[in-house]
C-alpha cells in the first residue's frame, strides 16, 4: 500500500507516515496505537526488542489446554493478528464441543490421524485422514472421535473482525 493509503488507514497525516518510515520521528503513544491498528499488529510488534530470525519452541512451552478428553495445543507461540491453529487430540470415543467465533469466522478443519466427526448446523460430516472442512466457525459446532484409537486433527481459524 501506499504511504497516503496507510496513513488515512491510520488516522494520521501522510507527512507523518513518512517520518515513521524513515525513522525521523518521535511518535506519541496515540500515533503508535493508530499505525499497530492499521498494521493489525500488537502495539508490543512496534516497540518491543527485535525479534530473532529463527527461534525454536518446545512442544512443551506452546500453550495447551484439555478440554475433557481431549489435549488441544495451540501451534502458533507468537500472537498472529486474527488467526488460531490448534492441534486436537482426542483419545478413542472422546468428544468435545467447539466455541462459535465472531460472525464471519472462517474455519478449517483437517483430519491427520484417524477419523473425526464434526457436526455443524445440525450436519454431522466425517473426516478420514488428510480430508479438510470448511465451514462458518460462528455457528455451534462439536467434534467426536469415530475411531477406535487416537485421533489428531488440526484446526485454523480466520477470525472476523470484531465490527463495534
Amino acid at each position: 500500500m501506499s504511504q497516503e493509503q496507510m496513513s488515512q488507514l491510520a488516522g494520521i497525516p501522510r507527512p507523518t507516515w513518512s517520518n515513521l518510515e524513515s525513522g525521523s520521528s518521535n511518535p506519541t503513544l496515540t500515533v503508535l496505537v493508530k499505525v499497530a491498528n492499521a498494521l493489525q499488529v500488537p502495539l508490543e510488534e512496534l516497540i518491543g526488542p527485535e525479534r530473532q530470525s529463527v527461534k525454536l519452541y518446545r512442544a512443551d512451552s506452546l500453550p495447551a489446554q484439555q478440554r475433557g478428553k481431549v489435549r488441544v495445543r495451540g501451534l502458533l507461540p507468537e500472537s498472529i493478528a486474527g488467526l488460531q491453529i490448534d492441534r486436537m487430540e482426542f483419545p478413542s470415543g472422546a468428544y468435545m464441543t467447539g466455541v462459535p467465533h465472531t460472525p464471519g469466522t472462517r474455519e478449517y478443519l483437517t483430519c491427520e490421524i484417524g477419523k473425526v466427526q464434526l457436526s455443524v448446523a445440525g450436519t454431522a460430516w466425517e473426516l478420514d485422514s488428510g480430508d479438510v472442512l470448511v465451514f462458518r466457525g460462528d455457528q455451534k459446532h462439536a467434534y467426536r472421535n469415530l475411531s477406535s484409537g487416537t485421533t489428531v486433527a488440526y484446526s485454523v481459524v480466520a477470525l472476523a473482525p470484531v465490527v463495534e
